[in-house]
């Protein structure tokens, strides 16, 4: 064996001292960890027993009206994302291309200008609406926020479940007409089985984002928990008012994704070693 042959390359030193990355990490922490002690310290030292008793009341209805309207949203989005993850997926051109407009459209445009749209666009068309029975729906400014959430929230949903079904691997419905299922039986009891179990992760995702979008539907008078508390602030000028809406908000994300994540942990327990 030659001398070169032995010779082994030493590990590169290890770094001594505190390198910029570490403490630019450490400061950040440090803010982080400042910024919510003071949040904290306000709240406790600038308490206002009169404020919490007068609007906590509203602000558990606020409450209310936002899961009503992420709820309904979410459940409407999924029923209206199969015909569209069905036409994405369709070897029909114009099928597949108006799937793609929808999704595009949706997805491409802010949630705020489609509320706005929806909301205002569709009074201009009040005698229209009137003579075909749908103005007693759309004179509802909370109905107006359901029917956009659920437009925009089934172009995304839209492409979750497509993604999801495609991830599965082809032999699943290979195997499956070798057995002689029929293709919704094998959509049904084989490939959506697995497909939520990848669109899991991306569902919870959605819906914590509806979560937190839910606030715009403030602005068009639906007075859920964004809007109780703008309309808290506007009578006290009283700056707890946005704290403890976000607050409220911040557990509602936190509770919805640890449950994902449980959930996730179920399912995929036979996938653990």
């Amino acid at each position: 064996m030659s001398a070169t042959a032995t010779l082994v390359e030493r590990p590169p030193p290890r770094a001594r001292g505190w390198p910029r990355r570490r403490i630019v990490g450490y400061a950040l922490v440090g803010l982080w960890i400042a910024f919510g002690l003071g949040i904290v310290s306000y709240l406790v030292f600038a308490w206002n027993a009169a404020f919490f008793a007068k609007y906590a009341p509203a602000y558990l209805q606020g409450l209310g009206v936002t899961l009503s309207l992420v709820a309904i949203s979410m459940v409407v989005g999924a029923v209206m994302s199969v015909p569209v993850a069905y036409g994405r997926m369709s070897r029909n051109r114009i099928l597949s291309g108006l799937a793609y407009c929808y999704v595009y459209f949706f997805r491409g445009t802010p949630l705020l200008v489609q509320t706005f749209l929806v909301y205002y666009g569709l009074g201009s068309f009040r005698p229209e609406l009137q003579t075909i029975g749908l103005w007693d729906f759309f004179k509802d400014a909370f109905n107006c926020g359901v029917f956009a959430f659920a437009l925009n929230t089934a172009a995304y949903q839209a492409e979750i479940l497509r993604g999801a079904i495609e991830s599965v691997p082809k032999g699943q419905w290979e195997g499956a007409a070798s057995l002689g299922l029929h293709k919704l039986q094998t959509l049904r009891k084989i490939i959506l089985p697995q497909a939520l179990v990848v669109a899991l992760r991306p569902y919870g995702n959605e819906l914590i984002l509806m979560v937190k979008a839910s606030a715009i539907v403030a602005i068009i008078t639906v007075y859920d928990l964004m809007g109780n508390a703008k309309l808290a602030f506007a009578n006290s000028f009283d700056i707890q008012a946005y704290i403890w809406v976000a607050l409220v908000y911040l557990v509602m994300v936190e509770l919805l994704r640890h449950a994902i994540e449980w959930i996730e942990r179920r399912i995929t327990i036979h996938l653990k070693r």
